[in-house]
């Protein structure tokens, strides 16, 4: 007996209803970012493994997916480093490619590679799958959709703005309310390492502050305390794990604290800034929030910080997230190119909206219309009318074989087809078309303009 087949674990199928209502986001999302000036661009599934190594910290690193070298790719590597049996420096030996682990990393390399060819500030933006080894668990999968803004060669605040903006946009026009906009500023965070006196551990204490939300309070301080950090320390970040009040407080609570620290004033200030223009424009739907233990744990985030949180009713992690990254392009050899970009979570967006039972009725893959199959000349009478249908923009299909009436209805039921269409002999002699609404089960016949205006 053959062997069930199945797929890795953190990959899914997608049924037709499903991929309708993907699609729905996507262009959501799509027409959003094209209405904002962003424009498209892909890059291809892989990419060198020295384009994304190190790039996204140590966690990172080790997500990545990699790929195995053409050929005989064991042959050519040292028997003392088989023998060693240390797989991070044999990776290195016998894999040259990776999956992209994002979109950003792949679009700084993008950038650089043409930017004889941009015209700056660029405005992009980005819808592909993207892959990490993660551990497979509730919205969280190794194959997924990352879609992206970006914009690169401005340093402007109002592109912090605009984001805020667009974030609000999308989940508006998706219905999605109760979304928080989660906001800070690595500046901050670092004038905070600064006056605790732990600079030199920047990176452990952004990271370890990041998963206060995963392991709590005391999960946090053990794990700064494993990177070093003195117990002292940490003590004068206390106030951060309870810091409260409205955008405006928190504003004045942090220039209080960081005012010895030229970077932490200077994020204080621009956050500052974001908040007040976004209160003055308003938002439709999102809530914008400062969350001064935001972290996200990337290393190349050098100024504001994004995440979204999903409406209070559904548990689920952040449904997007992004950045300011200054020095970005630098990794790769261009200097000085300001860069800041969001990310929309298509996946766990999906999940948030089927718990929430907001997708339309309308979003569906099924046809609008289906033709029975009543005879050969009775269908050659009725794909004139198919073809017009279609023509007028209304997904219409037949049933191929002729079957009984009883079977070829129940086919139409169960593609939640909403009408059916028997075109007989005495329609053809008529010119007619009988049309019937299989959720109220009336039936009328009907001429060919009358029929696209009923099944529309």
């Amino acid at each position: 007996m053959a062997k069930k087949p199945g797929i890795p674990k953190g990959t899914r199928d997608f049924s037709s209803i499903e991929v309708a209502r993907r699609q729905y986001i996507m262009q959501t999302i799509r027409h959003h970012f094209e209405h904002f000036g962003f424009h498209p661009i892909e890059t291809p599934s892989f990419e060198n493994l020295e384009t994304l190594m190190g790039k996204y910290g140590e966690e990172g690193d080790r997500l990545v997916f990699k790929i195995l070298n053409s050929g005989d790719f064991l042959s050519k590597v040292d028997e003392a480093l088989l023998a060693d049996k240390n797989s991070l420096k044999l990776t290195n030996q016998i894999s040259e490619k990776a999956l992209r682990y994002d979109l950003t990393v792949p679009f700084a390399r993008y950038v650089v590679m043409h930017q004889n060819e941009l015209d700056f500030p660029f405005k992009r933006y980005q819808m592909q799958p993207v892959w990490r080894a993660d551990r497979p668990q509730k919205g969280r999968y190794r194959e997924f959709y990352q879609c992206d803004a970006d914009v690169v060669g401005s340093k402007s605040l109002w592109q912090e703005v605009e984001l805020v903006l667009l974030y609000d946009r999308v989940f508006s026009t998706l219905g999605l309310h109760g979304v928080t906009i989660k906001l800070n500023n690595r500046k901050i965070l670092a004038g905070i390492a600064e006056v605790i006196g732990a600079s030199d551990k920047l990176i452990d204490f952004t990271v370890a502050l990041d998963k206060l939300d995963k392991i709590g309070e005391d999960g946090v301080k053990k794990e700064m305390m494993e990177k070093g950090i003195e117990a002292a320390a940490i003590e004068k970040v206390q106030p951060l794990f309870n810091f409260t009040g409205s955008f405006e407080e928190k504003i004045e609570k942090l220039g209080k604290l960081l005012a010895e620290s030229e970077q932490g004033t200077k994020g204080v200030e621009e956050l500052a800034f974001v908040g007040k223009e976004i209160a003055q424009i308003g938002l439709s739907t999102a809530t914008l929030n400062l969350d001064v233990t935001l972290a996200r744990g990337l290393n190349y985030y050098t100024g504001a910080i994004f995440e979204i949180g999903a409406p209070a009713t559904v548990q689920m992690g952040s449904i997007g997230g992004g950045g300011r990254y200054d020095d970005l392009t630098g990794i790769f050899g261009l200097k000085d190119v300001s860069g800041v970009g969001i990310s929309f979570g298509l996946d766990r967006i999906y999940l948030v909206m089927e718990e929430l039972d907001l997708f339309p009725v309308t979003v569906n893959a099924s046809s609008r219309v289906m033709f029975l199959n009543l005879g050969e000349e009775e269908m050659s009478y009725a794909m004139k009318a198919v073809a017009q249908l279609r023509d007028a923009g209304i997904k219409t299909e037949i049933y191929p074989d002729k079957a009984k009436m009883g079977k070829q209805f129940q086919f139409a039921d169960k593609k939640s087809i909403p009408f059916a269409v028997l075109a007989g002999s005495e329609e053809i002699q008529h010119q007619k078309y009988t049309v019937k609404n299989l959720a109220s089960g009336e039936q009328q016949t009907v001429s060919l303009e009358e029929l696209k205006t009923m099944v529309q």
